[in-house]
C-alpha cells in the first residue's frame, strides 16, 4: 500500500496541470488544440506529458511492490517520482522556459522507471 499512498500527490500534479489547460482555453477559448497559443501548449504538452509517463512508471512502482521491494526504496522512487514531475511541469510552465526543471524532471522520471523495472524484474525471478 506504499505506492496507493504516493498516488495522492501525484493526482494533484495531474489536475493542477490540467487546470492550467482548461484555464488557458478558456481565456483564448480555444475549445481543442492550442490554436497557436504558445502558452497554451506548453500546458497541453506538460499535462499530455505527465499522462503519457506517471501511469506507467505507478505501475512499474506497483510492480516492484508486489515483488517485495523494500519499503524505503519504494518510498524514495516515489518521492522522487512527485519530485521530477512537478519540476518538469514547473518548467514547461515558465517562458521563457528553464530547461533545468525539465532535464532534472526526465531524468528523475526515466531513473524512477529503470529502477522500478529492476526491482520489479528481480521480484518476479527471486520469488517466483
Amino acid at each position: 500500500m506504499i505506492i496507493a499512498f504516493w498516488t495522492l500527490p501525484l493526482t494533484l500534479i495531474f489536475i493542477w496541470l490540467s487546470l492550467r489547460v482548461i484555464r488557458y482555453r478558456r481565456a483564448e477559448r480555444i475549445p481543442l488544440g492550442s490554436g497557436g497559443n504558445p502558452a497554451l501548449e506548453r500546458a497541453i504538452r506538460a499535462h499530455a506529458n505527465f499522462a503519457e509517463f506517471v501511469p506507467f512508471a505507478v505501475l512499474l512502482l506497483i510492480l516492484a511492490e508486489w515483488g517485495g521491494a523494500w519499503p524505503w526504496l519504494l518510498h524514495a522512487l516515489a518521492a522522487l517520482l512527485v519530485t521530477a514531475r512537478l519540476s518538469h511541469g514547473m518548467g514547461i510552465a515558465k517562458d521563457p522556459e528553464d530547461y533545468r526543471f525539465r532535464v532534472f524532471g526526465m531524468m528523475g522520471t526515466f531513473s524512477v522507471m529503470g529502477i522500478a523495472a529492476l526491482a520489479a524484474f528481480l521480484g518476479a525471478v527471486l520469488r517466483g
